[in-house]
């Protein structure tokens, strides 16, 4: 820990933000006297109506009616009711700014296509379209899926979706039969958005002969449409019931938009657990709990503005292209990508940011962690002269990692690590522009997250590690889960272990600095000889060696306790040598302590990760037990599991 911050706003930097703007709205609306983030979160956790009636105003959500009721049944979680008496439209909301000759979305797909649309351009699209899903059929409470890659098509089809009040459900195309059919099958689409095919690596994969084999396996799905992308006029004859996309809208001239009046918890979302333990789960938010959260997380800890210029590398398949999407309704032109962030050598995503004037850069710490593996100084290359803020979530993100966007990216940048989930389509901590990044942590608790740490026994923890928990309601709290009538598996995903408290799955730890530290999932962490550790602690320590590209860590049952194995990927040409293993162990053991310290290192040539690229150490956890893996479906490289079983140096 450094006892200086490795970035923080001038002065004049933090007073021109919208969250010191919000301050002093909250002020003079509350005649409170907040002067910081530590008063602000104090605000908004012990005055939980106050805070969010004031985010909803200053925010200027659109609706045809409020209510005076902010929260009922605040006691209840989960049961407590955000704006039971409002009535809105997210669609209606995300559209507010979509009028005029600017940028509303611009889109990439690799270096194959180039496309952008205007704000008048989406609104019209989006018109059209909302007409054809009415003339099909689609009425509130409806299903729409989508099996897309990242591009404007996929946003619009969802913005129709949400005009008419149906629900949309996505997922990237990258998926197999069965990954699509167990995610869609369990929801019953009415209407099928898809591609011909995409790009990955400069190489074109195409995907009409998969989606004729989904559609046989979906009975609800009663129209296919099927956006051009790999090719300009694709054939879908072999699909059943399909369009293209220019055929589904041809009888329909832009015109007004109509948006559905809905309650605030009408089903916007239907989002999937990994699946990775079994098939996944199907998780529920309403609209204007998403769409509030969004603005709050977007307007006050982004600090995104009209006409900022926002991206994410995202697929359809990952909470992160939900949450994108929403930095419409505060203005933002949207910059999408579709394709490998890795072409070029690493540059296509630097030099879109210098193209298109990126103002927010999101990814992942894996890939932070590849591009200095890789060498990348985008410092030297390119100007980067809008980027203000990046983000970086999906693990994470650790020291180092800090330390190379400071030293190789951009030096006046507020590098917010983002925490949270597919469970809430959002942040339990994050960033602030208004507050210095340290090394190594996230900058706070969000606002309106009254997040603790807290002990097995739930006593609250400071300056120690334990589940992150969050013991106030917050409004994107799931609606439930599909298909789970009496709300039992709802319960027991996050209310089982600690009543009434939400217990996320995070090992976690609160910094005398407010911030927070993720160690990894707690039920990832391993426990040897009874003592806790979060996996994040030794993948830091592994991954700073040059000879390591990335590892997994899994606790492996033995001799009636657990011991730690470590697997390495390394460099293109080398090999674990007892050297390697001995400086692998030793620089663990020097950072951390000997419990940290691998009984066994092994090499592989593959790590098993996500669609949405997470490694899953329970599932290599399974594999070396030699138990079922169950919905390898979820996995990008199942083939990599083969690695991890029936191994010798882990027998018995």
């Amino acid at each position: 820990m450094t006892d200086q911050p490795l970035w923080a706003p001038t002065p004049e930097r933090a007073a021109a933000t919208r969250m010191a703007s919000f301050i002093d709205f909250v002020n003079e609306r509350h005649g409170t006297a907040i002067a910081g983030y530590d008063s602000l979160h104090r605000f908004s956790v012990e005055r939980l109506e106050d805070f969010w009636g004031a985010v909803w105003d200053f925010c200027g959500v659109v609706a045809q009616a409020r209510g005076t009721t902010v929260v009922a049944d605040r006691e209840k979680m989960p049961g407590a009711r955000f704006f039971p008496e409002a009535r809105l439209n997210f669609a209606e909301n995300l559209l507010r700014h979509a009028q005029g000759p600017g940028d509303a979305i611009i889109f990439r797909g690799e270096d194959k296509v180039r496309s952008r649309l205007t704000q008048d351009e989406l609104r019209e699209a989006v018109s059209r379209l909302q007409q054809a899903l009415a003339a099909a059929g689609v009425r509130p409470g409806d299903r729409i899926a989508a099996f897309m890659p990242n591009m404007p098509e996929a946003v619009i089809a969802m913005l129709a979706a949400a005009s008419l009040g149906a629900t949309f459900t996505s997922c990237s195309p990258d998926f197999g039969v069965q990954g699509v059919v167990d995610r869609f099958g369990q929801v019953e689409p009415k209407v099928l958005f898809c591609c011909d095919g995409y790009f990955y690596n400069g190489k074109t994969i195409e995907t009409l002969p998969r989606i004729a084999e989904i559609v046989a396996l979906l009975p609800t799905v009663e129209r296919v449409v099927v956006v051009p992308y790999a090719a300009q006029a694709p054939d879908v004859a072999a699909v059943p019931r399909a369009l293209r996309l220019a055929d589904f809208v041809a009888p329909f001239a832009p015109g007004a938009l109509r948006f559905e009046s809905l309650p605030f918890n009408h089903p916007l979302y239907i989002l999937y657990s990994s699946g990775t333990t079994g098939v996944p789960k199907c998780i529920v938010h309403g609209a204007g709990g998403v769409l509030l959260m969004h603005l709050k997380e977007h307007v006050l800890h982004g600090d995104v503005r009209p006409g900022d210029r926002l991206f994410y590398f995202t697929t359809c398949g990952w909470m992160m292209w939900n949450w994108l999407v929403s930095g419409l309704a505060p203005g933002a032109t949207l910059l999408l990508y579709d394709g490998s962030p890795f072409l070029d050598g690493g540059r296509v995503l630097f030099d879109y940011a210098d193209e298109e004037g990126m103002t927010h850069f999101g990814t992942s710490a894996k890939f932070i962690d590849a591009l200095a593996k890789a060498g990348l100084e985008p410092m030297k290359t390119h100007r980067l002269e809008r980027l203000r803020t990046m983000f970086s979530t999906g693990s994470p993100l650790a020291p180092e990692g800090f330390d190379y966007v400071y030293g190789k990216v951009k030096k006046d940048l507020c590098l917010s690590s983002i925490s949270g989930g597919t469970d809430l389509v959002a942040c339990f901590a994050g960033g602030a522009p208004i507050l210095p990044v340290w090394r190594g942590e996230l900058q706070c608790r969000m606002l309106g997250m009254k997040v603790e740490v807290w002990s097995d026994e739930g006593r609250p923890l400071e300056g120690a590690k334990g589940e992150l928990v969050c013991t106030a309601p917050f409004p994107t709290m799931p609606l439930g889960f599909w298909n789970d009538p009496d709300g039992g598996k709802y319960r027991a995903a996050y209310f089982e272990k600690y009543p009434n408290v939400w217990r996320h799955g995070d090992w976690s730890e609160i910094t005398p600095h407010g911030g927070m530290v993720i160690y990894g999932r707690s039920d990832a962490v391993l426990n040897p000889g009874g003592v806790r550790i979060g996996t994040a602690e030794i993948y830091r320590q592994v991954e700073r060696l040059d000879e390591v590209v990335e590892s997994i860590v899994i606790g492996q049952d033995w001799q009636g306790d657990v011991r730690v194995v470590l697997f390495v990927k390394l460099r293109e040409g080398l090999a674990l040598d007892e050297a390697l293993v001995k400086r692998i162990k030793d620089t663990i053991r020097n950072n951390t302590t000997p419990r940290h310290v691998p009984a066994v290192v092994a090499q592989v040539t593959d790590i098993p990760r996500t669609k949405s690229n997470k490694i899953v150490e329970l599932a290599v956890r399974a594999a070396i037990h030699g138990q079922p893996v169950r919905n390898v479906e979820a996995l990008a490289n199942p083939e990599a599991l083969e690695q991890y079983r029936n191994r010798p140096e882990l027998a018995g």
